[in-house]
């Protein structure tokens, strides 16, 4: 459940990219510390999300929002890290608990894989139930009710079963956009800046609506093959209505956005205003620059052709043989080793996965420009993100 917002660390940058995994982590710690270690299975790139805005809008001290060190681990390359925590977190957690069990029971009902299998999906459904109440309970600790999440996944189903060709699809996408519109207004009540809850709805409403969109474009394919329910397939839009859509969500968001008071919105503003166009693109194929081993970078280049990764300080504090063992088992249940950086397990080197070269459809900039800094600003673009 990786979700649709998947930035990458070279058009982040470092300032932002350790923003980024303090709250992908503090999500993770969070349904563990709320709901034990099965429930960090359901934590996903959208539901950081709400932790990012609770922080953007308070400050890292202030509202919802607040850091502590975790301790060591393998997708970190077993080291120590600032990682986000306090409402804001287990809001989060709780948002992405419910509409995992969401998820859950909605792949029981299609019998995908060992899901058709009874004795699986028993256990599946009860699940879902103990995540149903587990997201409550955390809600109800922060002053978030749940409720308008299961009644978003109730009428869900119904809507589905009564649409066909012609309806609307922005009828098969409203139960979403209220949903997640509710839990982007609350990020405001736990950041102590009520007024800007508006914006905030409008601009989850939107993204909501994104989500699904871009969630039955990508699933198209799959479903039309296995016989699954999908919502373009089902109303009979065309993909370029859907595109239209999409791009149309990605500008609300953008205008809302600018309603919204920030403390420091630097990191919420690179992923709701740059990367989600990326993730249009991502979707419906669409070519989108690049960085990384590919036809048109010149020799010499960064992710040029052979170009070898910028080599980082020597580092003189090896591990021993089972320590070094130990800590390259974990990198090897992660991404890590293929795709990511990482720390040599032994002489703790910095080290760039076998893939990283790979064209991973990413760039260093906004889509029209190059003044994008580490920030996420683009101070002097004409490209009307205001930055």
């Amino acid at each position: 459940m990786f979700g649709i917002v998947r930035p990458c660390r070279h058009r982040l940058g470092e300032k932002l990219t350790a923003q980024w995994t303090a709250h992908l982590c503090g999500l993770c710690l969070a349904l563990r510390g709320d709901h034990g270690q099965l429930a960090r299975i359901v934590t996903n790139y959208d539901g950081l999300l709400i932790s990012v805005l609770t922080e953007a809008q308070s400050g890292p001290g202030g509202g919802g929002a607040g850091r502590r060190t975790a301790g060591p681990c393998p997708l970190r390359g077993m080291r120590t890290a600032s990682v986000a925590h306090g409402e804001g977190a287990r809001l989060a957690a709780a948002v992405s608990l419910v509409l995992a069990s969401a998820k859950v029971r909605d792949h029981v009902a299609d019998g995908d894989g060992l899901l058709a299998r009874r004795p699986v999906a028993l256990a599946a459904r009860r699940v879902a139930a103990s995540w149903d109440r587990a997201g409550a309970r955390t809600g109800s600790d922060v002053g978030f009710d749940t409720a308008v999440l299961v009644d978003a996944v109730d009428r869900q189903t119904g809507i589905e079963s009564l649409a066909g060709p012609g309806t609307p699809i922005l009828t098969v996408t409203e139960p979403t956009e209220t949903a997640t519109a509710a839990a982007f207004a609350h990020t405001a009540v736990l950041a102590g800046r009520p007024h800007s809850a508006a914006p905030l709805a409008e601009a989850g409403r939107l993204f909501g609506r994104l989500a699904h969109l871009l969630d039955a474009v990508e699933d198209r394919e799959a479903d039309a093959a296995s016989g699954a329910w999908n919502p373009l397939t089902a109303t009979g839009t065309p993909l370029t209505e859907a595109r239209r859509l999409a791009d149309d969500a990605v500008h609300g968001i953008r205008l809302a956005l600018r309603e919204v008071e920030f403390t420091d919105g630097g990191l919420a503003h690179r992923l709701l205003v740059h990367e989600l166009p990326d993730s249009v693109r991502r979707a419906f194929g669409t070519p989108s620059c690049t960085h990384g081993s590919h036809p048109y970078a010149p020799p010499g280049a960064p992710g040029a052709p052979g170009t070898p990764p910028p080599p980082g300080p020597p580092r003189r504090d090896r591990r021993g043989l089972l320590a070094g063992c130990a800590v390259w088992l974990g990198l090897a249940c992660t991404c890590q080793l293929c795709c990511g950086t990482y720390e040599d397990p032994w002489t703790r080197e910095r080290k760039d996965g076998c893939l990283h070269n790979c064209d991973c459809d990413c760039c260093n900039c906004c889509e029209c420009c190059n003044c994008c800094g580490e920030d996420g600003c683009c101070s002097g673009c004409d490209c009307g993100c205001d930055c």
